[in-house]
């Protein structure tokens, strides 16, 4: 079995769009594809004929005190503060695997 995952698909399918949809909003160049994107190569038939969608884990709220320095550093940087800070935090169990 392949997986597809698509960051902004999924973000539409959990939005309540169907697949169907999705697929006409990318022909209409409404997904959040970059124009520079570089083009890759077909996966060809057979990679899609089991793929699936699968819908990214759920996230948890957490009160979390911070130093007030940090919080302003990730602010200055603008909005998506606190996705960089999870992007951060999600990089470091990986980090501790070369250890």
């Amino acid at each position: 079995m392949k997986v597809w995952s698509f960051p902004s698909a999924s973000k539409l399918l959990s939005q309540g769009y169907s697949l169907s949809e999705i697929k006409a909003a990318c022909a209409r160049s409404e997904d959040a594809t970059r124009a520079d994107a570089p083009e890759a190569e077909s996966l060809g038939e057979d990679f899609w004929k089991d793929a699936k969608v699968v819908m990214p884990r759920g996230k948890t709220s957490v009160h979390l005190r911070l130093d007030s320095d940090i919080v302003e550093w990730f602010r200055a940087h603008g909005k998506g503060h606190l996705t960089r800070m999870n992007a951060v935090l999600r990089a470091c169990p990986h980090s501790f695997q070369q250890f």
